[in-house]
């Protein structure tokens, strides 16, 4: 007799569990690099190849946010201001739109006024269809994003934003990590 016989909760017990991880095992795999092209607000380029190798900060924000923005910028040259010399990237990515007649339309000259007044000497990146940032699997403005050395997302994706906490003591531990792989 087929020891599977005698013990129908073992099978059933496996089975389960085979299911479960074909779930999980997906989510637990390596992300691939994201690919991305972004104009920087002074007329630049930042490409996904240009920081590859660095862990990289993408900080999601859009200036029509109004005083959230302003906290979440701040945070950011915070953030740039601590691990810059480290091979951290820092961004602010704008979510505003490059299109006058779109609702949250912002010129790339407001946008470096509105960078300017939070104290943001960080470079300020466009992403005005949200390309990216659907890409990078963020679902909420502001959001942060982590690219490892690799250019893959580190998850969990830091979505919202709690003026209570710190991007430097909220992210520290992560940055370090991901700066202490090899």
């Amino acid at each position: 007799m087929s020891p599977y016989k005698r013990r129908p909760a073992l099978t059933f017990a496996l089975a389960l569990l085979l299911v479960a991880l074909s779930w999980v095992a997906p989510a637990a795999r390596a992300q691939a690099p994201l690919d991305f092209k972004l104009k920087t607000a002074d007329g630049g380029e930042i490409t996904s190849e240009m920081v590859r190798g660095d862990v990289v900060v993408l900080a999601f924000g859009s200036s029509l946010l109004g005083p959230l923005s302003k906290q979440q910028v701040q945070g950011v040259q915070e953030l740039a201001e601590q691990f810059g010399a480290r091979d951290v990237r820092v961004y602010w990515v704008t979510t505003d739109s490059d299109k006058p007649q779109a609702r949250n339309y912002a010129t790339d000259d407001q946008l470096r006024t509105f960078a300017s007044k939070a104290g943001l000497k960080a470079a300020v990146l466009r992403d005005p269809d949200g390309a990216l940032f659907k890409k990078t699997g963020a679902d909420q403005l502001p959001a942060v994003v982590i690219l490892d050395r690799r250019g893959a997302v580190s998850v969990p994706v830091v979505g919202g934003h709690d003026p209570k906490h710190k991007l430097v003591e909220s992210l520290s531990d992560r940055l370090n990590k991901l700066l202490n792989a090899q």
